[in-house]
């Protein structure tokens, strides 16, 4: 069973940033697609970014320009870096991986317990 583990939330003001982390079990992690979503709790879970095997990566528009999704396969470490954080941000975050993007996108990966960010206004 595929284990991932996220760290780094934690409470920010508005305009301040975090990097979050996700450390997987996997050693196949080079050759999948991996990435993050969030979920506030009455909401769907949202997909952030993800991060294909060849670095080709996606972002919901929503943070465009303000998060970068990245990848260290020889640690098997997923990032997001959160800058510019807004109170619309507070959320959950989850870490996800899967063989394939179309996969993960679908909400059918392997998934972490996910770490809080939370963001004041």
């Amino acid at each position: 069973q595929v284990q991932l583990t996220e760290s780094g939330g934690g409470s920010v003001p508005s305009g301040g940033s975090l990097t979050l982390s996700c450390a997987t079990s996997t050693y196949a992690f080079s050759s999948n697609c991996a990435g993050w979503f969030r979920q506030v709790p009455g909401k769907e879970r949202e997909e952030v970014a993800h991060i294909d095997w060849d670095s080709t990566t996606i972002y919901v528009d929503s943070v465009k320009g303000r998060f970068t999704i990245s990848r260290d396969n020889a640690k098997r470490m997923l990032y997001l870096q959160m800058d510019k954080l807004t109170p619309e941000d507070t959320a959950i975050y989850i870490c996800t991986l899967a063989r394939f993007c179309n996969t993960l996108v679908a909400g059918q990966g392997h998934w972490g317990q996910g770490t809080q960010v939370t963001v004041s206004s």
